[in-house]
């Protein structure tokens, strides 16, 4: 089985500075696109670091990962096959977030590569461009493919018992949420606080002490409102502030969908920047929180009392734009799904774990105050337990979605198999020693 691009799609490697290091040799060509010894060493680095065992056999499974996406991206480029700058930059962003995030901050990542961030990203764009380029081409190959309930069944049928896999505690969990409503009045309170702000700024006011005090941006307050960024990294109308200031300019109040924002240009080079910010967010009053629950109790009452269904009470209650469409279901950021793995429910989700332990299925939670971290905002809710599957073996009945999806999984990879074969049959393919004596999957090694 191929390792489906797990390293070189996945992320950036984070050792550039080893392949500068090595004496580098070609290891295979694919049409005219060649691998370098140094491509594998780093690919094994990065799996020792992601704590992958490695094995003799490792070396070459890499190699025949590469020499695919070498043929997807050959494939790609006869095919026209292209993706915007932006799907790039996009790309480019989120992987450095999570380099970022891994190493200790941009400018810890800046000294372990001995570059700036711009010069980090013009080495890594083509390679993001030819790993984009290769995804969408493998996309394209196994686009549309579907199976029939039948096909599902055989799949099944087909997989010895012992390697059925068990499937934990599977829950599903609904919800009505009522978020308190923002007055016209509190954004007033909010946008007269920070004018205040820059107006102690603009009179002589350290910038940096009135974020510590004031702001309401976690991650930066501390820092006294210091940001490193770079184009793409922000919500738009806070980048366009920042690209229209000038070095130590200090902004007007501006608004997103976060709050009421000031911020101070440090520097600016190219896409990169370094400014200070402030955000004073508009907080609801108490008033507000209090008739978010007592409204929020009394449909808990009437569901309590069998006035009122559930369904009924999500269309009429709830005002969470990302539930009350779909009967309150809630689901699961992990995975996508709509349910839960008992096991992963603490880690994944602790409010709704507390909240729903010692639950049966259809019990509804007393109203509780409720913390969205995804959309930073408060509210008061209550929680059903919808449904939940005891621990099995995964069967027909209870797991038909899971099973289907590895049907498909196994059908698309049958049919890419079939493309790579043809493909190979049509392609100029070198493989210098020591991988000639390899036992690849596909037949790379041409008579």
């Amino acid at each position: 089985m191929r390792l489906r691009l797990i390293f070189s799609i996945i992320s950036i490697t984070s050792f550039g500075s080893f392949a500068q290091q090595t004496i580098d040799k070609i290891a295979a060509q694919v049409g005219d696109k060649v691998i370098l010894l140094s491509d594998i060493q780093a690919q094994k680095i990065q799996a020792i670091q992601a704590g992958i065992t490695i094995s003799p056999e490792m070396d070459c499974e890499m190699l025949e990962e590469l020499m695919y996406q070498k043929l997807l991206i050959t494939q790609a480029i006869l095919d026209s096959v292209d993706v915007t700058s932006e799907q790039v930059n996009s790309e480019m962003e989120s992987r450095l977030r999570v380099i970022e995030n891994q190493i200790g901050g941009r400018q810890k990542m800046e000294d372990f590569y001995g570059k700036t961030v711009t010069q980090i990203k013009n080495e890594f764009r083509p390679i993001i461009r030819e790993q984009l380029m290769a995804r969408e081409m493998e996309y394209t190959i196994a686009n549309g493919i579907s199976v029939t309930p039948r096909e599902v069944k055989d799949f099944y049928t087909k997989i010895p018992i012992d390697s059925i896999p068990f499937i934990n505690t599977q829950l599903s969990f609904q919800q009505i949420v009522i978020y308190p409503e923002i007055s016209n009045k509190d954004k007033d309170i909010a946008r007269a606080k920070i004018e205040k702000i820059r107006k102690d700024i603009m009179n002589g006011k350290a910038f940096s002490t009135q974020a510590r005090i004031h702001s309401m941006d976690p991650g930066s307050a501390k820092d006294g409102g210091k940001i490193k960024a770079s184009k793409g990294m922000m919500v738009k109308p806070f980048e366009s502030v920042v690209f229209a200031l000038k070095r130590d300019e200090v902004s007007e109040v501006f608004e997103t969908e976060y709050g009421f924002h000031i911020i101070k240009l440090g520097k600016r080079l190219g896409d990169d920047y370094t400014c200070q910010h402030i955000l004073i967010v508009a907080e609801f009053s108490g008033d507000a929180v209090e008739n978010a629950a007592v409204r929020l109790d009394s449909c808990y009452q009437l569901l309590g009392s069998e006035k009122i269904t559930w369904d009924d009470a999500v269309v009429e209650f709830s005002n969470d734009e990302t539930t009350k469409q779909n009967k309150g279901i809630i689901t699961n950021p992990a995975t996508g799904e709509q349910t839960w793995d008992m096991e992963d429910l603490n880690q994944i989700d602790q409010q709704i774990y507390l909240l729903t332990t010692n639950m049966e299925v259809g019990d509804v939670s007393e109203p509780n105050l409720y913390t969205n971290i995804y959309e930073r905002k408060q509210g008061v809710r209550i929680v059903r337990l919808m449904d939940s599957k005891p621990p099995h073996r995964a069967n027909l009945k209870d797991d038909y979605t899971l099973i289907k999806r590895a049907a498909e999984n196994e059908k698309k990879q049958m049919i890419i198999n079939e493309w790579v074969v043809s493909r190979i049959k049509t392609t100029y393919i070198s493989i210098n020693d020591p991988y000639k004596e390899c036992d690849f999957t596909n037949p790379w090694k041409k008579d």
